[in-house]
């Protein structure tokens, strides 16, 4: 059986400091081309050093409204992937209250 692959590209255009000015992103098979971002958040698993590495970039013009939201929003989605990668629903309940806490505090929730 022949391997499949997948490629998820991503584009920063910097200014003449390095700061991002704009982000886009590409997923041939999600039918997504050049799809402008304001942010990214990418954690990369490194198996043999047991720890993770990062990329959180973001655009020069992110509102911090919309940052308080996309943090939240990034919160709430890892509660969900942990419960399916772990099965462990204690902890994502746990991990849930938080994400409640989270946006309580920020004035998130109406």
């Amino acid at each position: 059986m022949a391997n499949i692959n997948s490629e998820i590209k991503f584009n920063i255009e910097l200014d003449e400091n390095r700061v991002p000015e704009k982000l886009t992103w590409s997923a041939q098979d999600g039918g997504v081309q050049a799809e402008e971002a304001k942010a990214i958040m990418l954690s990369i698993w490194d198996s043999k050093a047991k720890e993770t590495m990062r990329i959180d970039l973001w655009t020069k013009d992110m509102p911090v409204d919309e940052m308080k939201i996309f943090f939240h929003q990034t919160l709430v989605a890892m509660s969900d992937t942990f419960k399916r990668a772990t099965d462990d629903e204690k902890m994502s309940d746990t991990m849930k209250d938080f994400c409640d806490y989270f946006a309580e505090k920020l004035e998130l929730t109406k």
